[in-house]
């Protein structure tokens, strides 16, 4: 091995925190036989067909990353929970699956798919860190997001995935906008796209309007009062939804409301609401608007008959309304009948 053959060897193993495959290797000098021979002496181990860790002993989480990332071969990168993990999304692995994605003309395990790898194909999602760049690659952080978006069950779960990119500063609204736009199909798109857009300023906001749409009006809510100005405690604010005659407020936030500074001046606000006005204030991010916009009407129409409100809501058109069993119809009485004709109709013998 030449000089330089050697250090690009000590650089790549360091790299790639000890793994190698094959044809970096040979590319580098060694031969079959010295591979052959470095493995059946344990000085090498083979993590998987034609990927090897130059060190004898357990391999770090790392080392396993890369060695799943040179198994899937040329543009291959983390992606979907395991990038998450490695970009800060997730705390912790999440499950034992390491999650790779590879262009869609590529079929780089003919079927053969190895234990704890899972192979996603796309040409939208891109690498934050392409090959060559001595770094593992994985998807971008947009990408990420959305790709494991796309693979929820529910928005709830969809949802949470974006506040906390947006709430540790991983990813801007914006950014996951424009990545959201680039992608031809995506689960929860209309919601998503009005959790996007929202950016919690500006009235009549397209969470707000979900709000007065899914929750209010198609539940029969009485209508609450828009954008209200209210000075409380010597300073002005807005109430996104003012029940003035039930002193019931309703605050719609979007991503932004993860944010920390956001977070606690808003906790302030309800707690002068609570004790100046009495006002009892529900705050409801996207997936209470949308997805649970049915135990939302509930919980103010609850608030709102403890405080006058004489109404009764009633169920959306979505089967199995939550209105509907927390407010149910009342029951008829019974009509009684009897066998005896009407006195007047009776004929006296």
């Amino acid at each position: 091995m030449s000089r330089d053959a050697e250090r690009d060897w000590l650089m790549l193993r360091h790299a790639q925190c000890g793994i190698v495959d094959r044809q970096q290797a040979l590319s580098l000098g060694f031969t079959a036989s010295r591979i052959g021979h470095r493995l059946r002496s344990g000085r090498w181990q083979r993590v998987y067909e034609g990927v090897y860790a130059t060190f004898s002993g357990p391999l770090p989480r790392e080392a396993r990353l890369w060695a799943a990332v040179r198994r899937a071969g040329e543009g291959a990168m983390l992606s979907h929970e395991t990038a998450a993990e490695v970009q800060g999304l997730a705390d912790k692995p999440v499950g034992t699956q390491i999650h790779v994605t590879v262009a869609t003309r590529r079929r780089p395990l003919q079927g053969k798919q190895p234990r704890g790898i899972v192979i996603h194909r796309s040409d939208q999602s891109l690498p934050q860190f392409p090959d060559g760049s001595w770094k593992l690659p994985r998807t971008r952080v947009a990408d990420t997001v959305l790709d494991i978006v796309a693979a929820q069950s529910s928005f709830d779960r969809a949802y949470a995935w974006i506040a906390r990119a947006v709430a540790r500063d991983l990813v801007t609204v914006a950014v996951l906008r424009a990545t959201l736009d680039g992608r031809r199909r995506m689960p929860w798109r209309p919601w998503l796209v009005d959790a996007l857009d929202d950016v919690g300023d500006g009235a009549e906001s397209p969470l707000e309007r979900r709000y007065a749409r899914d929750v209010e009006r198609a539940h029969g809510l009485p209508r609450a009062e828009r954008q209200v100005r209210r000075t409380l405690d010597g300073r002005t604010h807005y109430k996104d939804n003012w029940y003035a005659d039930y002193l019931v407020a309703v605050e719609v936030d979007g991503p932004a409301y993860h944010q920390g500074d956001r977070a606690e001046a808003d906790k302030h606000r309800d707690n002068v609401n609570l004790g100046i006005d009495a006002a009892p204030t529900f705050r409801f991010g996207p997936v209470s608007v949308t997805e649970r916009a049915c135990e939302s009407a509930v919980l103010v129409a609850a608030a709102l008959r403890r405080n006058g409100w004489t109404g009764t809501p009633h169920p959306c058109h979505r089967p199995r309304c939550a209105v509907a069993r927390a407010f149910p119809p009342p029951v008829p009485a019974p009509a009684y009948f009897t066998s005896c004709p009407p006195r007047d109709a009776r004929r006296v013998r």
